[in-house]
Formats: C-alpha cells, structure tokens, sequence
C-alpha cells in the first residue's frame, strides 16, 4: 500500500464516521418524534422531545427515556378497555330483560315492570332459571317441558289397526 494514500484513506475513514453519526442522530430525533407521537396527543410534546434530543444528542436521549410516558395511546387504550371489562365482570348486575333495571338474584318477579324472572321446581321448591328444562338441584324434569331423544311413537298415541275412517260392525246386522 502506498503511504501517500493514507492520509486520504484516513479522511475517509473519518468522514464514513462522522456521516454515520449525524445519520444516526437525525435518527435519534425522529425515532424521538415519532415515539412521542404515539405516547401523546399533542404535537407540542412530540416536538418538545425531538428538539431535546437534536440539542442534547445522546444525553437528549436519555432525558426523554426518563421523562416520556410509560404507555402508548392504544396501549393506554387497551388496558382502559381490559379494566373496564374486569370491572364489568366483577360488578355483573343482573337486569330485567323487560325494563333493563336492577334484580336480585333471588327475585322471581321484576318489582317495575312484573316481568317473571325466575320460576321454582315444583319438586323442591328452589329457584331455576326460565330456559331450564330440569331442575340442577334435585334432577325432576319440569312439566311441560321437551324432553330430549324422542322418537314419534313416545308422544303420538298409539293408535288401532283399523283405519280411522272404517266403520265399526254394527251389532244389529248379525
């Protein structure tokens, strides 16, 4: 190698560096900008932190690590929609279907509107939910209700062998 490019080779070396560093501080500000866009909704605070850091440089960085917020909007978001369904769940009111306001869980009847809420086994005298076909504390299917399973011939009467519609001997022609 020629000693006479070093010095050339050497400039180079140190202009590669010194654009390497400026890119990645131009990178910084905008990684800075953006990041505080998506942690803010005003513009201010994403410029405020993008000036800081093209100030500061590296020791701009790490103020707006300290200083920015822990969250980002839609994580904010997010954890407002999972609190609000943890709260939900462990407030469940049960509401009248007919006038949507608040029952006990032991109401058969809503005190508003008189919608029936509930029913009671005829067996065991517990309250069952109207949807239910049998009752989950003593097993007694409840009257009228469908029973599961059935073919026709358990419901439909069973009927002669002659035809409805055939007439029976008369006991005068013999």
């Amino acid at each position: 190698m020629n000693p006479l490019w070093l010095p050339y080779l050497w400039n180079a070396l140190v202009a590669w560096a010194a654009a390497f560093l400026a890119a990645l501080w131009m990178a910084l500000v905008l990684w800075a900008y953006r990041d505080m866009r998506a942690r803010h909704r005003a513009r201010w605070a994403a410029l405020l932190a993008a000036a800081t850091v093209l100030v500061l440089n590296v020791p701009g960085v790490v103020v707006y690590l300290l200083l920015r917020p822990p969250y980002t909007l839609e994580e904010a978001y997010r954890r407002a929609l999972e609190e609000e369904a943890l709260l939900e769940t462990l407030d469940e009111v049960q509401r009248c279907p007919g006038c949507t306001r608040r029952v006990q869980p032991d109401w058969v009847l809503c005190p508003s509107c008189f919608t029936r809420l509930k029913k009671t086994c005829h067996h065991c005298g517990r309250l069952m939910e109207l949807a239910w076909t049998v009752c989950p504390y003593c097993g007694t299917p409840v009257p009228g209700a469908r029973k599961e399973g059935l073919v026709p011939s358990d419901v439909l009467p069973v009927q002669s062998e002659q035809p409805p519609d055939a007439e029976a001997p008369d006991e005068d022609a013999s």
